[in-house]
């Protein structure tokens, strides 16, 4: 692809938009769909919807809330959040979602990576990583898994390769020490995983100013970047971010 996407994400919880510091502290933002709509007309590329305690609550996604978000929008969107199958997937895929970001189920299986990019292509299957620092590591960030809440012992970089090598078509990685500080992406963990992998790498967790978006991509080596607090409190619009980054250098789609 030879321009950088903004994509905002709606972290959902209950059926609501949810914002978090670290992945706890959630504040209400409003409704998935309209918010979605709203990014959707204001030129967002693309939309991911992450129902945050699918996994801990050990439930699927929440289908009725996906396909309100799915029928208001124009952009591809990606879901993530308790998706444990093939069959998961599919039921998705028939609610109009583009793609599907898978975490903890990968981890527990890696297998699913390998069946799922089988019978739905890479490009549908993107491999969501969150990661925490933890020096034990040789990349010095550990996979965490169930929302953040458990250390699965993995290190992050190692599990970017692997997934790779079993056919994902993309890597989500969310710093969970950076999410929700408008402090800045982590840029050292981003930039570990997309020089270790040829695939597009999504940075995620801590944009709070238009400078950290273009570290993301020159320094971190992202493909493209997901915001979350700078968009839902309306800090910048999308046309800001985009037009930060092409007065750069840095090719968008306006």
């Amino acid at each position: 692809m030879d321009y950088r996407r903004i994509i905002p994400c709606l972290d959902v919880k209950g059926g609501r938009l949810v914002k978090g510091v670290n992945f706890v502290k959630l504040k209400d933002v409003g409704d998935p769909a309209e918010n979605a709509a709203a990014y959707s007309a204001a030129g967002a590329d693309e939309l991911v919807f992450l129902d945050i305690t699918a996994t801990i609550e050990n439930r699927k996604t929440l289908l009725d809330a996906v396909k309100r978000t799915v029928d208001k929008i124009s952009v591809p969107l990606t879901v993530g959040g308790g998706i444990n199958s093939c069959k998961a997937i599919e039921e998705l895929m028939q609610i109009g979602v583009s793609k599907v970001s898978i975490n903890t189920a990968a981890v527990k299986n890696p297998n699913l990576v390998k069946e799922a990019t089988k019978e739905f292509g890479s490009g549908k299957i993107t491999i969501a990583i969150d990661t925490s620092k933890n020096l034990n590591m040789p990349s010095g960030f550990e996979v965490m898994v169930k929302g953040g809440t458990v250390g699965a012992g993995i290190d992050a970089v190692q599990w970017a390769k692997k997934v790779e090598g079993l056919g994902a078509g993309a890597i989500l990685p969310t710093s969970m020490d950076a999410d929700g500080t408008q402090a800045g992406y982590d840029i050292p963990m981003t930039k570990a995983i997309s020089s270790a992998v040829r695939l597009p790498v999504i940075a995620s967790g801590g944009a709070g100013k238009l400078d950290h978006l273009y570290e993301a991509i020159v320094e971190g080596g992202a493909d493209a970047v997901l915001v979350a607090s700078i968009a839902h409190f309306g800090t910048f619009s999308i046309r800001q971010m985009k037009e930060y980054l092409r007065d750069r250098g840095i090719a968008v789609k306006l």
